[in-house]
């Protein structure tokens, strides 16, 4: 166990370093929420005011979905640097250690939930500033929490897609997942309000009761409904996908 924990914790770091050597790399991906954000407010400020929508600020409304924007581009950003790997050889090392292949997977997706608490803290801090109203201490847990879980899962899926291709050239298949299953959420506007294929879609989404799990406080208070149905659904991807990438790791190389 002890040695296991070790190379999970040497993969995290080598991971992490990643941001300080090649900070050009990952800056962009902290910054687009917070652009996505004050883009989005300043063009579509207004539609708050809609009859049905169940937030007085838009910014307020949209600040969560830029917080799924940034555990989509963490989770992608494993993906893209697994597949680096491979291309240079390194990851056929890794392969013949003596630990596990679940350890060594782990490592591998462990650093996407540190990696989004940095557009996720970046963008809140500018929200703050531009007026959005404190959530409360509790609800940002939460949304911390669901967000690092939502980054893991989706490095499950990138990992897949960098195992399946072998390539960094698959980038825009491992973000491109991310980004549409936070679009067909109730991500621009409430459920009530979608067109009606589009609430069919959001419904049966299960990044849906994320999002409204990440919205509490920011939209309405903290519930113990929103909080466990956020929780379970994202159980359910860590599951899921997991065990999926699971699977194609010990394909590797058999």
């Amino acid at each position: 166990m002890s040695s296991s924990l070790a190379v999970v914790r040497a993969l995290v770091r080598r991971a992490l370093h990643e941001i300080t050597r090649v900070p050009g790399a990952a800056i962009p991906g902290v910054l687009a929420p917070t652009i996505f954000m004050i883009g989005l407010s300043g063009v579509f400020g207004e539609a708050a005011q809609i009859p049905g929508f169940d937030a007085t600020d838009f910014r307020t409304f949209i600040v969560p979905v830029g917080l799924l924007q940034g555990a989509a581009f963490s989770g992608a950003a494993t993906g893209v640097n697994l597949a680096r790997d491979i291309e240079g050889g390194w990851f056929d090392r890794l392969l013949v250690c003596p630990a596990p292949r679940l350890t060594v997977l782990v490592g591998i997706v462990a650093s996407a939930a540190l990696r989004s608490l940095l557009p996720g803290t970046f963008l809140i801090a500018v929200a703050l500033m531009l007026g959005v109203d404190w959530p409360g201490a509790g609800a940002l847990v939460i949304a911390a929490l669901l967000v690092m879980g939502l980054a893991t899962a989706i490095a499950f899926y990138a990992v897949i897609v960098a195992l399946k291709f072998r390539t960094q050239q698959a980038a825009p298949l491992m973000q491109v997942g991310g980004f549409v299953a936070t679009l067909f959420t109730t991500a621009y506007a409430p459920k009530d309000l979608l067109a009606g294929w589009l609430a069919v879609i959001a419904t049966i989404n299960p990044v849906t009761p994320v999002l409204a799990g990440i919205r509490q406080g920011f939209v309405g208070g903290v519930t113990w409904h929103d909080t466990l149905a956020g929780f379970a659904a994202v159980a359910g991807l860590l599951v899921v996908l997991g065990g999926l990438a699971m699977r194609r790791l010990h394909r590797m190389g058999a």
